[in-house]
């Protein structure tokens, strides 16, 4: 299967694109997502995504240095530019960079998927869609879960919906969570929990960031669905935490 990634600092548009595309249809994973430019190349580095789509402004990396970067060292991969700028020197610096579409914000689900196929065709001229997502029906369980493992260990920090896997391997979510537990003694929601508390911990052994911050990274809210999380999970709070470390 292809691998997709999205490299956006707006959690709605990375939602958007992550709903509206037909992934299953065409044959690939569940997209990955990063916050800017910089996140963006390690995942590239540890993915080696196929398509990828990319804002044009982002904090830390932008998408024209980012597009500079990864076409380089990338050049195998599509790259499909999304941004709120409807001028034609942002898109001529897109091009300029390897990307293979130019799509603008409010994402429509139409074009994005057009995209899609461009980018694939791309790849393989000889695609048919439609083949690769019958494919997915013969996955065998034990393989499903492997991959729900690799993705959550890779967007841990994001909104993980059990009812996606649901729907591209046509197992329930009761039994795809029983499996889970069975392999690996969390269910899936539980495990998602587990890596993001165990960052929290890593996180809050650097006193320079916010616990707020931290919140933020970690897929959360708010600081106080975080906090209450950390207490629940380590029955001491953030702030606790972080003064014993400092304080031992």
């Amino acid at each position: 299967m292809f691998k997709a990634l999205i490299i956006d600092d707006e959690r709605p548009v990375q939602i958007a694109v992550s709903k509206l595309g037909r992934w299953s249809y065409y044959g690939i994973e569940p997209p990955t997502t990063a916050i800017n430019g910089k996140d963006g190349l390690s995942c590239m580095r540890e993915l080696h995504p196929d398509v990828v789509f990319v804002d044009m402004n982002m904090p830390v990396m932008d998408g024209c240095t980012f597009l500079e970067k990864a076409h380089h060292e990338f050049p195998d991969s599509q790259y499909i530019v999304i941004s709120g700028y409807d001028e034609f020197h942002y898109a001529q610096q897109a091009l300029r960079f390897g990307a293979c579409d130019y799509l603008l914000k409010p994402i429509e689900e139409n074009a994005l998927n057009s995209a899609i196929e461009k980018a694939l065709h791309r790849i393989d001229p000889d695609l048919v869609f439609g083949q690769n997502a019958a494919k997915t029906t013969n996955t065998s369980p034990e393989e499903v879960i492997s991959i729900i493992k690799e993705f959550v260990e890779s967007n841990y920090c994001t909104n993980i919906k059990i009812s996606m896997f649901a729907d591209k391997y046509f197992f329930s979510q009761e039994y795809l969570n029983k499996l889970f537990k069975n392999k690996y003694d969390y269910t899936i929601y539980e495990y998602v929990l587990k890596l993001r508390m165990e960052r929290a911990k890593e996180l809050l052994g650097q006193p320079d960031i916010k616990i707020m911050d931290i919140a933020e990274r970690l897929g959360y809210a708010d600081n106080h669905y975080f906090s209450k999380a950390f207490r629940t999970y380590y029955h001491v709070t953030p702030t606790q935490y972080r003064n014993q470390l400092q304080n031992p």
